[in-house]
């Protein structure tokens, strides 16, 4: 205490010589006239804190005494905020006067007081921690003052200038004084600065923007107070207009606010947030450096559950799929709990795949039922998507599930985790890849025997749920080329199919639907298998045809009961005669009728359909001769004029072939109806009456020698058939050409009038285009059949002697004289006896065959010879 009286009497005393200071420092001629810039500068125009008055009325408001002068620097002239003391005992600000001694010891001279001009022994100061204590107390007035007196200016009825100048002097308050910042959050600057974000012109919007992203970038206090009320909303609303000139400032200002926990909370909280800050962030290529504020912005937003929950609903999933593989047990199941219930793009579903397939397989390994239950429900949403299907299957996901619906898992499992993982592995199998070279374990594959076998013993002890993906399951396995023949063994070897056909009945709808369709798949190779089932169990027929011929039934169902009756046995008499008990073919009949009147057989629906119901319809020609109702209900639906039609069809190959086969049947059985017709009573009687004479007016068939029709004798002589059969040998089908060509070579048979058989042929021009058929050197029954055909035409000698200048056509039959099988061979070799290409010996054929018949054989073995 001694010593600081002489001090601060030194103080005053200097102090109150400032004139001869300017006097002293103008000798050195370097820092005085800096000194008087600086006060000059400080009289003139605005004080430190930049109040100068712009028109008189602001000066009013100024504090009487100003600055005082002993907080000023005599070097500087600006107010001190590090006062030091030299030995002369005037103060200065510690920077200018380590300034001034150093310019001293530039000169060569020796350090003296800027003020007395008095040389000091050394550059030694000391702080004046009084004086520093003083200044910063009135500093502190200064700046609340100063900030005080801004707030009356940030209000709604301010003007624009008023508004502005108020932000201003925040900002000042805020960047230069030290307790300014305390001031501002103290006397609730914050929420009025906020307020002018609602202001009407846009240059006070900015301002208030540029203030709140100085207050945020402070501390999570005041970005906690930034963010009251609906400031957030009002940021937002900026971030969302485009063309909006406080959209970068809304982005950066929310990028600082994001940085609190708390914030974050409050943004999650507004609808929509999310959303747009994510389309900014994917702006990259029309504003990179906005796109990396907005990026940010949602990177610090990631510390909220809620929000990253909002982003994963938003499309940006990543942040979820982290907290996934980071959490605990508990966070794992409660974020996989709502990824669940989001909506995921098939892009979305193959990243959840990619990041987390492998933890949802081990969790369906070793998860808790909860945990499972979850894993199982997520995995059923990812696994719709083909590729993500397959990234699963990579994973090893197939083992897990297998393991789940296996016998033992039964006993074990509740049946709705049962049910999701028949749900997750149906989708799986539908993703289209060869399951029979995925491994399972070890050597084994899901197509294996034994896992098929272990499944088809699952169908039948669990409940309809489960039944009905399973059979979803082997419906799509057996819809591929590479895994069909796999199942369709496992179930001949383990005895199924009698089950299998049993859900033929089953109540529960997508079961039955299901097993209809898996029994479509199988019922070409497994005909009589099926056909066996269905013949110990009648009511099973029944029900396919029920739902054949049900007008309201699904129609994947109807078409795939429609094909297993197509392709069950068609010489099977029992069948056919029970189909006709259940009056499938009169339905069928009217259905074809009703599909050719309308003309809608191109559309793709009624071709699958069409071809079932002919082929099923086709079936009673197949036993016409040994039963009776067969030939009564093809004449009453005149089916051999329905058939004939149906040759006209083109594009339908398959219906075309079928009705050239139905056709070759009904016309083999044309010999032996001839000389039924159907006359009225008294033409009856008269008819019976003749004996090898024709009655008048009546016309015989030349071929058959009796009176034919095509309704009661399926005569192909009539209704135009012989024409359509011949159009169709220049099909590009040759299945097509075969069946044409073998109704047409009935026309040939033995029983018949071959001569007369012939000359129809050559009437309708049939005998080039099975000559050509020959040159093309087919093969198989084609070759057999056309063989045959030229034997029997070139038996008119016309015809032969025409044909033997055919190089091409002698060329086809030494082919076949030399390639076909023994039978053919002979066929051929009588052929080339006809034109003169071999010699003729009359112990080995004769030349003159009669005209019902040959030495050679009948065409009936190739008639029979259909599948």
């Amino acid at each position: 205490m001694p010593r600081s009286q002489p001090h601060n009497r030194q103080l005053q005393l200097g102090f109150s010589s400032s004139s001869s200071s300017s006097r002293g420092v103008d000798d050195d001629g370097e820092w005085p006239s800096a000194a008087k810039d600086r006060s000059a500068k400080n009289k003139g125009g605005r004080d430190w804190c930049g109040e100068g008055s712009d028109d008189g009325e602001e000066g009013e408001e100024e504090e009487e005494d100003g600055v005082l002068s002993a907080f000023l620097c005599p070097i500087t002239m600006e107010v001190m905020r590090d006062p030091v003391v030299v030995e002369t005992g005037h103060a200065f600000e510690r920077e200018a006067i380590a300034r001034w001694f150093s310019e001293c010891a530039s000169l060569g001279a020796a350090p003296r007081c800027p003020v007395t001009m008095e040389v000091v022994e050394g550059a030694d100061v000391k702080p004046v921690v009084a004086l520093r204590a003083a200044i910063e107390e009135w500093t502190s007035r200064r700046e609340t003052a100063a900030l005080r007196r801004a707030c009356r200016w940030l209000t709604k009825a301010a003007s624009e200038k008023e508004a502005l100048r108020g932000l201003d002097a925040v900002m000042r308050g805020w960047k230069l004084a030290r307790v300014g910042k305390r001031v501002v959050r103290r006397d609730g600057m914050v929420p009025m600065v906020a307020a002018m974000l609602r202001n009407g012109s846009a240059r006070v919007r900015l301002k208030a923007l540029q203030a709140l992203r100085e207050f945020a970038r402070e501390d999570d206090e005041y970005r906690d107070s930034v963010s009251e009320g609906d400031t957030i909303r009002t940021i937002v609303k900026f971030i969302d207009f485009e063309d909006c000139q406080e959209r970068e400032l809304a982005v950066s200002l929310l990028c600082e606010l994001s940085k609190s926990e708390m914030v974050c909370e409050k943004i999650s909280e507004l609808n929509g947030a999310i959303l747009i800050l994510g389309k900014v962030a994917c702006s990259k290529s029309q504003n990179p450096a906005l796109a990396e504020e907005a990026e940010m912005t949602l990177e610090n937003l990631e510390k909220c559950e809620k929000n990253v929950l909002q982003m994963a609903e938003n499309g940006r999933l990543e942040p979820l799929l982290n907290l996934l593989i980071e959490g605990s047990p508990e966070k794992q199941l409660r974020i996989a709990s709502s990824l669940e219930k989001i909506v995921l793009s098939n892009d979305l579903k193959n990243l959840v795949a990619q990041r987390v397939g492998l933890l949802f397989a081990g969790v369906v390994e070793n998860g808790t039922l909860p945990a499972k239950e979850v894993a199982f429900k997520v995995l059923d949403h990812i696994s719709t998507n083909t590729e993500s299907a397959k990234v699963l299957i990579e994973d090893g996901i197939l083992l897990p599930l297998f393991r789940v619906l296996s016998v033992d898992g039964v006993k074990f499992l509740p049946p709705r985790l049962q049910e999701a993982a028949a749900a997750v592995l149906s989708n799986l199998v539908a993703c289209g890849i060869d399951f029979g070279t995925v491994p399972l374990d070890g050597n084994r594959t899901i197509v294996s025997e034994d896992i098929v076998h272990s499944l088809l013993h699952l169908i039948s002890n669990t409940s309809p749920p489960i039944q009905c993906k399973l059979l979803e399951i082997f419906v799509m396995l057996s819809s591929s080329t590479t895994t069909v023949l796999s199942i369709i063994s496992a179930i001949r070897s383990s005895g199924a199919i009698t089950n299998l056909v049993q859900f033929v009945e089953s109540d529960h709808q997508e079961s039955r639907a299901a097993s209809i369709k898996l029994l479509c798949k199988i019922s070409f190779d497994m005909d009589h298998e099926i056909a066996q089932v269905l013949r110990s169990s009648p009511t099973l027929l029944g029900c396919l045809v029920r739902i054949v011929s049900e007008n309201d039934a699904n129609a994947d169902e109807q078409d795939a009961a429609l094909q297993i009756l197509a392709n069950l046995p068609k010489r099977d008499r029992r069948l056919t005669m029970e189909l006709m008990e259940q009056g499938a073919f009169k339905y069928i009949a009217r259905k074809v009728l009703n599909i050719c009147r309308r003309g809608t057989a191109n559309n793709i629906v009624d071709k699958t359909m069409l071809e079932g119901l002919v082929k099923v319809l086709a079936r009673i020609t197949y036993i016409l001769r040994e039963e009776p109702r067969c030939v009564a209900l093809a004449r009453e639906y005149n089916l051999a004029s329905l058939f004939t039609s149906l040759l006209r069809l083109n594009g339908l190959d398959g219906v075309q072939l079928l009705s050239a086969k139905a056709l070759v049947n009904l016309s083999v059985e044309s010999r032996y109806m001839t000389g039924t017709p159907n006359f009225d009573e008294h033409e009856q009687k008269s008819g019976l009456t003749w004996f090898g004479k024709k009655p008048p007016g009546i016309q015989l068939c030349r071929v058959h020698s009796g009176i034919c029709s095509i309704r009661d004798n399926f005569c192909i002589l009539e209704g135009k058939a012989v024409e359509r059969l011949v159009v169709c040998l220049s099909h590009q089908n040759k299945k097509v050409v075969e069946a044409s060509l073998a109704a047409l070579c009935t026309l040939l048979g033995d029983g018949v009038e071959i001569t007369e058989g012939v000359s129809v042929l050559y009437r309708a021009n049939a005998v080039e285009p099975i000559f050509e058929i020959l040159k093309g050197n087919p093969t198989g029954t084609l070759q057999q059949r056309v063989t045959w055909a030229v034997e029997r035409i070139l038996r008119t000698e016309s015809i032969a002697k025409a044909a033997s200048s055919d190089r091409g056509l002698s060329s086809a039959l030494v082919h076949a004289f030399q390639n076909g099988d023994s039978r053919t061979r002979r066929i051929a070799e009588a052929s080339l006896k006809h034109i003169n290409k071999l010699p003729t010996f009359s112990q080995i054929i004769d030349k003159h065959p009669s005209r019902r018949g040959s030495s050679i054989g009948s065409m009936e073995h190739y008639f029979r010879s259909d599948r």
